[in-house]
């Protein structure tokens, strides 16, 4: 596996179409070249952001030039911080955005909608989206060794994207897993390494490799450039709701970078003038067995303290939350919410969107829609309001979660009185299951 690329690499030549020009730190305003590098390491040690010229993009872009783009993320590719015309293109986004009458009918609202990344390609999470744009940046730079610190859909998409564009790979993980998580990174052939700890001692480990060995970490040192691909979950909600912004959206928070992404793709579309402003509220979602973020908004804390994840909710189990922060402000300055909810209740919200909606969600998923219900029971979404939940990966990754809370098949011998007594049995529970619903 190659080690000798130096983390310093200058960048290429951004050629005359790039809308991207620096890195600029969140914090103090200081400015980068857009090579691999992720903090402010001048003054603050703040997280930079990729800093692009609007006007440029505005000159480019029209809704028309791009619903006659690729059916993917790289129709907003004016958007995304790659200056190739070749971006690695697996054919990730514009996933559905679903009308969800029944589960609205079930919570009591009139416009709800689920954007449902649980099919994405190709490994089936939104993760797809945000590894796309950082491996063609990665190329870019001259890495030709990826890797991430992940709690499983990362080294998915990470393996899989890599292995599509020729990329040696290296994933690190914490060792307890959801064995659906460890065999689909498998598969693509990485090396993965299980590492004895939780998710935060994992990034620390991370950390050090990518200083000794100049890899390309996604979510390390590659950290500006991948971000920006959650963006596009903003760009297709804005689409496909007939250019038009959402009034609520409810999503899950692990870093915070996802909930920031999305308002930062609103804001995007806004200022090129593709939709009009409006205000958007922005409510997260968190487990209760690890939900820092949550617990610094109920407290009116302006900052978050780390704790140590204790849940069913693995892909969404961050102690120490990069953007936590920056997830507080958007939550607050929006009017909107953040909450948490227990593992029985992200099990009763997995079960619920399959039930209603036919989607198999895994527990980040779950406790989405978890949170959801609990904002709606405690008035905090007008019925009226169109609501976006936004639904990051698939339940195949997750079977642990719902084993035993979930029914049984019927088994019967071949012959139709068999049957019809199975039948019976079944009708019965059912009869009896609705009954408990309505006391």
């Amino acid at each position: 596996m190659t080690q000798a690329i130096e983390r310093t690499l200058e960048p290429k030549n951004l050629t005359s179409t790039s809308t991207f020009t620096a890195l600029r730190c969140k914090e103090c305003g200081e400015e980068y070249e857009a090579k691999a590098i992720h903090v402010c390491e001048d003054v603050c040690f703040g997280p930079l952001e990729v800093v692009y010229d609007y006007d440029k993009i505005r000159q480019q872009v029209t809704r028309e030039s791009i619903q006659s783009g690729p059916n993917s993320i790289w129709r907003y590719k004016q958007f995304l911080p790659v200056a190739t015309e070749n971006p690695i293109d697996v054919g990730t986004g514009m996933t559905p955005l679903l009308r969800a009458n029944r589960l609205a009918r079930r919570l009591g609202l009139n416009k709800l909608f689920i954007k449902n990344d649980a099919v994405n390609m190709p490994t089936l999470s939104f993760k797809d989206r945000v590894v796309s744009v950082a491996l063609t940046r990665a190329r870019e730079l001259g890495f030709s060794t990826v890797s991430c610190a992940s709690t499983g859909n990362l080294a998915n998409s990470t393996a899989a994207i890599a292995a599509h564009a020729g990329l040696d790979c290296c994933v690190f993980i914490p060792s307890d897993l959801e064995a659906g998580k460890v065999l689909g990174t498998l598969i693509y052939a990485p090396t993965v390494m299980a590492v004895h700890g939780n998710y935060d001692q994992v990034n620390r480990l991370c950390c050090e490799v990518a200083n000794t060995h100049g890899w390309g970490f996604v979510n390390i040192n590659l950290r500006p450039y991948y971000s920006e691909g959650s963006k596009t979950l903003g760009f297709e909600v804005a689409e496909q709701l007939g250019w038009q912004l959402p009034d609520h959206i409810v999503a899950p928070l692990a870093s915070g970078s996802l909930f920031g992404k999305i308002h930062k793709g609103f804001n995007e579309f806004v200022k090129v003038g593709l939709v009009d402003e409006k205000p958007v509220r922005f409510s997260g979602a968190q487990a209760e067995g690890c939900s820092p973020i949550a617990q610094a908004f109920k407290e009116g804390r302006d900052f978050v303290t780390p704790v140590k994840p204790n849940t069913i909710a693995k892909s969404i189990a961050i102690g120490n939350p990069a953007d936590g922060v920056y997830a507080l402000e958007i939550a607050r300055k929006t009017n909107g919410n953040i909450e948490s909810v227990t593992d029985a209740e992200i099990i009763d919200g997995m079960k619920l969107l399959a039930e209603t909606e036919g989607i198999f969600t895994e527990t980040a998923g779950g406790t989405t829609i978890a949170v959801l219900k609990k904002l709606v029971e405690a008035g905090k979404i007008d019925p009226d309001e169109t609501t976006v939940a936004y639904i990051t990966g698939n339940g195949l990754k997750t079977q642990e979660a719902v084993q035993g809370y979930i029914g049984e098949p019927l088994t019967i011998d071949p012959k139709l009185d068999s049957f019809e007594r199975a039948l019976e049995r079944a009708q019965t529970l059912g009869r009896l299951e609705w009954q408990q619903t309505m006391v």
